[in-house]
């Protein structure tokens, strides 16, 4: 009973997401005003704000399973901090490229280096070596080891990405003005990107554990494993 739920909440729970995207497209399109300075390349901030503020979850979520799997040495919070991990850098890679579009309209060039930027280039660096490092060790036990203590590592630059906004001098606009539509419309967009953000999670997650029962005796998995009707594992 429980797996057929399962089967049935998934692709609803894609197909509202899909949906809900293309009805914040279609408002960030064709709803929301052109802004007078930037034009339209401003409409990329819809995506690239609710972009960042997940990436900075996913990034949380990595340190929190990373913390978890010192403490108890459970391999589910690697599986999930690793499917965390994922969408950390793909978010991340979104805002980058959302942010280098707005950069090419607004300074004429795709980059800067400003502290900004380099903390957040260096964020996308650390969860893409995060990646890198697992395959390179054999050992699960010691690749969660190793990964937990790298993830609590790499979310230090988390504040820094956030604080650099903030207290460091930077050509990006300290404030921009919003009409009520273009305010509504960056809200709606933080609904989908979030759901899209869980989903990819969560989805990551159950391929991280099947693969992991694939290759890994059941008493490794931390889930009690499943007797038949005859008694006999």
């Amino acid at each position: 009973m429980k797996s057929a739920r399962v089967r049935i909440v998934g692709p609803v729970y894609g197909i509202v997401t899909f949906c809900l995207l293309a009805a914040v497209t279609g408002m960030m399109v064709w709803w929301t005003p052109r802004e007078e300075t930037m034009g339209d390349v401003q409409k990329v901030f819809y995506i690239h704000l609710p972009a960042a503020i997940n990436t900075f979850v996913a990034c949380f979520v990595v340190f929190i399973c990373s913390v978890m799997y010192l403490l108890q040495r459970r391999s589910w919070w690697d599986d999930l901090g690793f499917a965390a991990a994922k969408v950390a850098v793909l978010l991340a890679s979104i805002v980058l490229l959302t942010g280098m579009i707005w950069g090419r309209s607004a300074w004429g060039a795709w980059w800067q280096w400003t502290p900004r930027l380099t903390f957040s280039l260096i964020l996308w660096l650390l969860y893409v070596v995060y990646l890198m490092i697992r395959p390179s060790i054999e050992s699960s036990q010691r690749r969660a080891l190793i990964c937990a203590v790298y993830g609590v590592i790499a979310f230090m630059d988390v504040p820094l990405v956030w604080l650099s906004t903030k207290l460091l001098p930077d050509i990006h606009p300290k404030t921009i003005s919003m009409a009520p539509e273009m305010r509504l419309t960056l809200l709606a967009w933080f609904v989908p990107m979030t759901m899209l953000a869980a989903g990819l999670i969560v989805t990551s997650m159950r391929i991280n554990r099947l693969q992991r029962a694939a290759s890994e005796p059941a008493e490794e998995l931390d889930e009690p494993r499943l007797v038949p009707a005859g008694g006999q594992a």
